[in-house]
Parts: structure tokens; C-alpha cells; sequence
């Protein structure tokens, strides 16, 4: 009997997608149909977007993979839209409205609020989020309603900036720090102005020095030919341009991609490493002026 179903071929892709991911969909169902697009082997992506969050998705092929951690510590800056007078049970528009207050602030008061805002902050992770207790995702628990104690982090919002206001609504450009729940930033300024608050969009335009403006939508990639796509990719140390370049000889370069110390004049901490016109790997820098590989990429 034969099939009517075509086996995938899959290939050895590696790079860096900057993915421009619609809201509705789940950062794990963009990864999936970015990744059958290109028939990639091995793909990743550097840390979720909600479902309801559109923008910025960096997604990782092949080599470029083994630098995703790398980008999970990098800052983020969103657009986020806040509703005010109105508290859900997730923190944004896809919950159950819990309580409805009157709004009774000016501008001002706004503008004020937010400057309370900057800097080091605490805030408490929401219900509605991937963390895990027991090995359990904290949003299942709420579904099932569990509520259970979380404990507080420190976060840091490094701008906080008012882009438009409307009296019930407002628009903000955040940058902040890694492990920053907008959601609960957009509750946290609801409480404080008295009114409560929740998010009712979310676009991500910057992941470290990724921007959203060299982004492409799932729709455009599918527009294009192999070919095309192919060359839409961004080379795998594309995530690790925030560290300082080191570049090695021929001798170095042949100690370093079997796994051995060189020694190397470079401040100490993480670098890209470079030797024969290509990225080695990761390296990292030590007091005594040798430079480990931590990971190395395959020619």
C-alpha cells in the first residue's frame, strides 16, 4: 500500500530569524511553522511571547541555537497599551473582568505614577505565567483555580515613557530588564492611580540589539522562495554582538576548536571568538589571559 503523505526533508539551516509573530498564537506554533518553512533539523526560539503579544520573536537554526541562553539576559522594550478602571484575572484582555472602578486622575498624576515606576523595582509574577511549582506550570494551576504564594522579584524598568493618553486608556514604551512581566507592571500602575488596570496590548520592538523594523511576518516568509528566505537569516553570532570580539590565529584557532585554553590578550568575561574568517564559538576570558571555550560552533 502506499502513502499519500510526503515525508519531510529536513536540513541542516543555521542562523538567526528575526520573526515578527502575530498575536493569537503561541511562541512554541510560530517556532513550528517558521521552522517547516525553511525544513530546518534543529530550531529554538530566545524566550516566549504571550499569545496575546505580537512583535519581535527571535528564533534560532541550527548552530545559532547553542547562543539562545545568550539572549534570554538581554533587555526588551515593548509597546503596551493599559485600560484603566477595569481589574481581570490575568492581568490582560484575554481574563475574566474581576472589579470596576471609577478613573479619577489627570495627565499629570499619570506622568507622576510612572516616574514611581522606574528604576529597580519588585513586582510578584503573575498566576497566568510559565513559572513552575512542583514541576507544574503556574497557568494550569489558575485554570484549575490554585492560587499559590509567589515570591516577589526585583526587576529593572530602565524606561518608562508615556506615548499617548486618552483619559481610560494610555500607551507606553517600556525598556526593562530580563523577567519583567508587563502585565503585572500594567497592574501595578492601575493600583497605584487607584482605578486598577489591565493590559490590553503588547508589541515587542527590541530584544537586546535586535530590532523589530528588520522583522518579517510569517505571511511574508511565505511569500518568498527558498532561496529568499535563506537570505532573510541573520548569521548565528547575531546573538552575541553585545560581547566583546576576540580573533585568533591559525595555531590558536586550531587549539581553540578542540576545546583548548589560549592564551589571548582580553578583558575578562564571555566573548565571541573568531579564527579563518569564521565565528569559533563562545569563549571566556579569564585573569590569566587564556580564553576557554564554552561552546563551539560546528564548520
Amino acid at each position: 500500500m502506499t502513502s499519500n503523505t510526503t515525508r519531510r526533508s529536513w536540513q541542516r539551516v543555521d542562523g538567526v530569524l528575526l520573526l515578527d509573530k502575530a498575536s493569537g498564537m503561541t511562541s512554541n506554533s510560530a517556532l513550528q511553522s517558521a521552522r517547516r518553512l525553511f525544513s530546518a533539523a534543529k530550531a529554538g526560539h530566545t524566550g516566549t511571547l504571550d499569545p496575546l503579544a505580537t512583535g519581535l520573536l527571535p528564533l534560532c537554526f541550527g548552530e545559532a541555537t547553542k547562543f539562545s541562553a545568550d539572549l534570554l539576559a538581554a533587555d526588551k522594550i515593548y509597546e503596551a497599551e493599559l485600560l484603566f478602571g477595569l481589574t481581570t484575572d490575568t492581568g490582560d484582555a484575554e481574563g475574566t473582568v474581576l472589579q470596576q472602578r471609577p478613573i479619577d486622575f489627570a495627565q499629570a498624576d499619570l506622568e507622576a505614577t510612572l516616574l514611581r515606576f522606574c528604576g529597580r523595582i519588585s513586582q510578584i509574577p503573575p498566576m497566568y505565567s510559565a513559572l513552575k511549582r512542583d514541576g507544574k506550570p503556574l497557568y494550569q494551576l489558575a485554570r484549575q483555580g490554585i492560587e499559590v504564594e509567589r515570591e516577589a522579584r526585583d526587576v529593572t524598568i530602565n524606561e518608562l515613557l508615556l506615548l499617548a493618553f486618552s483619559g481610560h486608556r494610555c500607551r507606553l514604551r517600556v525598556s526593562c530588564s530580563k523577567g519583567t512581566y508587563i502585565r503585572t507592571l500594567a497592574e501595578d500602575i492601575g493600583n497605584a492611580l487607584g482605578c486598577g488596570a489591565h493590559l490590553t496590548a503588547l508589541r515587542r520592538v527590541a530584544v537586546g540589539p535586535l530590532r523589530i523594523v528588520e522583522a518579517l511576518t510569517l505571511d511574508q516568509l511565505q511569500a518568498l522562495s527558498e532561496e529568499q528566505r535563506i537570505d532573510c537569516l541573520l548569521p548565528p553570532d547575531a546573538l552575541l554582538q553585545t560581547l566583546p570580539a576576540v580573533h585568533l590565529d591559525a595555531e590558536a584557532t586550531q587549539r581553540f576548536v578542540h576545546g583548548n585554553p589560549v592564551s589571548v590578550v582580553a578583558a575578562p568575561g564571555k566573548c565571541r571568538v573568531y579564527g579563518e574568517n569564521r565565528l569559533l564559538g563562545l569563549g571566556e576570558a579569564d585573569a590569566g589571559g587564556n580564553v576557554n571555550p564554552r561552546r563551539l560552533v560546528c564548520a
